[in-house]
């Protein structure tokens, strides 16, 4: 059993913890998780230590050695490792971990607002703390779940009550997430959202493929006036600044991170898929990412109680 209280600051809560784990038949599991001292492990598998800036982190290890890293702050995947060691994610070198700015890099969140709009780019969850919902242990795969509700830093720009459920379910060779928006408010809201996953790559060997055919929003050379387009390339390539939505995407895209792997980035009712790489306008690290984002560009309207679900499937060969 966990004993959760709660310390909130104007902007964001920062849960506390006394903690107890407790086996069930077939997994390992604990519920209502946050934190009285770091270095506690919740679940076989389920660790929250210190990460840089002093934020508080999870750590994911399975069975086969492979690993991953979130941030509470942004909720926020910084880390994806392979058995082999390799992380297939990337952090940029200029990336801030002081609990005040998005972390660059990794998986962040776009919500309730993808992009530019009437609220800050890419909306606030990024910049939220996220608590420990539950964590659990299923046959060696240590799977946790993320929440994140309104508060007065939200509601500041964007008046509704909502539930985030973000589940992160780490495997062999895999990195799946299952994204859950919940309306807990009175009156129908809509929102637009994107994990904008930042791969590590060479960009001179990148491609991704699996698009062809699909209608494009092109942000460059205006990204405040997208040319719209058909994409005619069975394998997209980077020799330049790309920034691209593609609606109406298929489910399974493969992108060839120039250093060797294939990563199948397979989702569900993620209906639209986004390309970036900013080149030189960059110059530090464009040469070392590629993002490619899952995305519903198109707003999706709730009605109170109502629960919008996407997933992601991340998976190596």
């Amino acid at each position: 059993m966990a004993i959760v209280s709660t310390t909130c600051s104007s902007s964001s809560c920062f849960p506390t913890l006394t903690l107890s784990s407790r086996n069930l038949r077939k997994h390992n599991r604990s519920r209502g998780i946050a934190f009285a001292s770091l270095s506690s492990e919740t679940s076989l598998g389920v660790k929250i230590t210190e990460g840089n800036g002093n934020l508080p982190k999870v750590v994911l290890k399975s069975v086969d050695g492979s690993e991953a890293e979130i941030y509470l702050f942004g909720g926020c995947v910084t880390s994806w490792k392979a058995p082999n060691g390799k992380d297939l994610l990337f952090v940029r070198p200029d990336a801030v971990f002081n609990g005040q700015k998005p972390i660059s890099g990794g998986i962040p969140h776009c919500f309730p607002q993808f992009g530019p709009g009437p609220m800050q780019q890419h909306g606030f969850a990024r910049n939220m703390n996220w608590s420990v919902a539950d964590s659990e242990n299923v046959d060696g795969n240590p799977i946790l779940t993320l929440e994140l509700k309104d508060g007065p830093y939200s509601r500041a720009m964007w008046d509704f009550g909502f539930q985030a459920l973000y589940k992160v379910i780490l495997k062999s060779n895999s990195l799946s997430t299952v994204l859950t928006v919940t309306n807990t408010d009175n009156r129908p809201f809509s929102f637009s959202t994107a994990l904008h996953t930042y791969f590590r790559a060479s960009i001179a060997g990148v491609s991704v493929k699996g698009l062809k055919g699909c209608k494009t929003l092109n942000k460059d050379p205006d990204p405040k006036n997208p040319l719209q387009g058909i994409e005619n390339r069975d394998a997209i390539t980077f020799p330049g600044f790309v920034d691209c939505v593609y609606l109406d995407a298929p489910n399974d895209v493969q992108l060839d991170n120039g250093l060797g792997d294939t990563i199948s980035i397979r989702n569900t009712n993620w209906s639209d898929a986004v390309l970036w790489n900013p080149n030189t306008t960059m110059e530090a690290c464009y040469r070392d990412f590629v993002c490619v984002e899952n995305a519903k560009i198109g707003e999706v309207q709730l009605e109170p109680k109502q629960s919008w679900i996407a997933e992601q499937h991340l998976s190596i060969s």
